[in-house]
């Protein structure tokens, strides 16, 4: 598959098109509803949950990009952008592999081995789920008692989670897959730094997505400073909870009804729903709008063709 998204320029402008109507298809299935709870919202309440989760979408970038920087394959922040964006929006097609394969292929243009790039995502995807099971624990059992004694066996992940994200205990786990998969292992182990700055980024971007939910429960609600604690882990819980049901395309579904529950405390259900609603709205339309910054620094910037030479043998 790797091959043909290498040598196929078509291939790649149908897998772009694939997914769109997949986030399209989404979007439309959902219309009614999202059009019902955005109308109990003001548009400024709206307008901030949506850049709130722009920006905590940055902040999972920088994360992304120190770790492939500390693999050994730094890229531009453009570029980063670009590879990162336009290749995640391959996580609303069904199965696991999409959003990987777009990365890998798109970083492979500006001379990253997709050894390098499986390797970041990887970890950036498992530090963002350590994590989001952190905040969760430090906030739900003094906001959500129950929801957190029912979650028990998710935030007994994070002892596990934390002992994997050991460099070398990394290393040897993610050569493991790439040997399995007949791959070249990687050739540099990440840094103790490396990983605690992609910690400190990821950490940042998830107390910057608990500002969103916390903005929505505020339109339904009083709430001051003291519910962003349960907004946060809302919805560190839900995606987390989103992230492990695998089955599901970007969680759609799970993730709401997670929400729902966490969000009991404080919302009846059917305000709830509200924000579980909005909130995946926001971040559908951060994921588009963050896709055509890509695509914009896409066509601003040439791919760097000598680079990508250089590593295809890699």
């Amino acid at each position: 598959m790797l091959s043909r998204l290498r040598s196929s320029r078509l291939l790649r402008v149908a897998l772009a098109l694939v997914a769109l109507g997949f986030l399209a298809y989404g979007l439309a299935r959902n219309w009614n509803e999202s059009v019902r709870a955005l109308t109990t919202l003001s548009v400024w309440t709206v307008a901030g949950s949506v850049a709130a989760v722009f920006a905590g979408a940055g902040l999972m970038l920088l994360a992304w990009r120190v770790v492939l920087a500390g693999l050994g394959s730094p890229l531009p922040a453009r570029v980063a952008a670009k590879v990162m964006f336009m290749g995640q929006l391959g996580k609303y097609v069904p199965g696991s592999v999409w959003a990987f394969a777009a990365m890998a292929e798109l970083a492979r243009d500006h001379g990253s081995p997709p050894r390098r790039t499986f390797g970041a995502t990887v970890v950036a995807l498992v530090t963002s789920l350590g994590c989001a099971l952190a905040l969760a624990a430090a906030t739900l059992p003094f906001t959500s008692g129950h929801v957190a004694r029912q979650a028990w066996y998710l935030l007994a992940l994070i002892p596990l989670i934390a002992a994997g994200l050991h460099p070398r205990v990394l290393t040897f786990g993610l050569n493991l897959v790439l040997r399995i998969a007949r791959r070249e292992p990687l050739d540099r182990v990440l840094t103790g730094r490396a990983m605690l700055a992609a910690a400190a980024w990821t950490m940042a971007g998830w107390l910057v997505y608990g500002i969103h939910i916390w903005l929505l429960i505020g339109d339904m609600r009083p709430a001051g400073p003291s519910l962003y604690a349960v907004a946060a882990g809302a919805y560190a819980l839900a995606w987390a909870t989103g992230l492990l049901t695998v089955i599901v395309p970007a969680g759609i579904g799970v993730r709401e009804g997670a929400m729902v529950l966490v969000l009991a405390p404080v919302l009846d259900a059917p305000r709830a729903l509200v924000v579980a609603v909005v909130s995946r709205l926001a971040f559908t339309l951060v994921d588009l709008l963050w896709a055509g910054i890509g695509f914009a620094l896409a066509r601003a910037q040439a791919p760097e063709g000598s680079k990508a030479e250089a590593y295809a043998a890699q």
